[in-house]
């Protein structure tokens, strides 16, 4: 102990209420996303999802954890691991831990949403019957391969400023963590723009933002108290996303629950309309045939 720093002496004896609040803050972020994994797969689709939204979140998570890994502070915690006890490491790299269960998450959410992405997606019917684009699956595989790319890009950044550049290493982590903030900042007005376009949420999960939006504030708090000012460019993140993030779950509330719209025009989306917006069946006219053989020579010419 005579020899440690007074940073490895600090994470020697962690707080028993900073461990339980900071285990607690781990558990939600992990428990969040479950509603929105689930929502995807139960409805067996992603629709009502903007690829942009999903491109921008996993792009925004994976420069914020690549950020609190190459942090000094971060690297001196964990070189501090090697005096101290396995318990006292263990609550030392829950930030760490933290943000890397929240990348995984929402990595998951860009796999389901590939996986789920409509092959035929519907034209999408606004409730004052305009009707929108809707993107191909090619667009989702072109969201996961920039994924990809970026994902590399920053592990090889990470690893190159740690190895080779440690003295830069906070102005790297500065760096990441502005990307970070900026492509958090702009990530949710692609996806608030397709809930106002469709006037409803779709496969996004409304339970996934009433837990997220007070916890990222939360969440940011915790990092704060950890991570001092110096880390800024980490916990600013989440404030920026908590804001952002509030103005999208206001809208769903009112779409769901205040004003819903019929639930035929989420369904109806996939109904093909003219150019005033009147429906003249399915895009593969399922509608029209239905309706061709319900018609008999039977059928009374005029009728009530």
């Amino acid at each position: 102990m005579a020899n440690m720093s007074e940073e490895c002496k600090q994470l020697a004896s962690p707080g028993a209420v900073s461990v339980t609040f900071s285990i607690l803050i781990f558990l939600g972020i992990l428990l969040s996303y479950l509603p929105q994994h689930y929502r995807i797969i139960s409805r067996k689709t992603s629709f009502g999802i903007s690829p942009y939204f999903i491109l921008l979140g996993t792009t925004s998570g994976t420069s914020g954890f690549a950020n609190i890994l190459v942090l000094p502070k971060s690297a001196r915690d964990i070189a501090c691991c090697s005096d101290i006890s396995g318990f006292a490491c263990f609550a030392g790299l829950l930030g760490i831990l933290q943000v890397g269960v929240q990348t995984l998450c929402f990595a998951i959410c860009l796999i389901l949403f590939v996986v789920y992405f409509p092959r035929n997606p519907p034209t999408p019917v606004s409730a004052s019957g305009d009707v929108g684009k809707s993107h191909s699956f090619r667009t989702a595989l072109a969201v996961g391969a920039i994924c990809l790319i970026h994902a590399i890009a920053v592990i090889i950044l990470a690893l190159t400023v740690v190895l080779a550049y440690p003295s830069s290493r906070q102005l790297w982590a500065n760096i990441l963590g502005v990307m970070a903030t900026i492509l958090s900042s702009i990530q949710y007005f692609p996806q608030i723009y397709t809930t106002w376009r469709l006037r409803g949420v779709g496969s996004l999960s409304i339970q996934m933002m009433c837990i997220q939006t007070p916890g990222a504030i939360v969440w940011a708090a915790s990092l704060a108290e950890r991570l001092g000012m110096e880390g800024w460019s980490t916990w600013g993140v989440y404030v920026v996303t908590s804001m952002l993030q509030g103005t999208l779950l206001v809208m769903g509330v009112y779409f769901e629950y205040v004003n819903p719209q019929k639930p035929e025009l989420e369904a109806g989306a996939n109904k093909a309309t003219d150019p005033n917006g009147r429906s003249y069946g399915t895009v593969n006219g399922a509608d029209n045939h239905a309706q061709d053989d319900a018609i008999s020579e039977d059928t009374p010419l005029l009728q009530g």
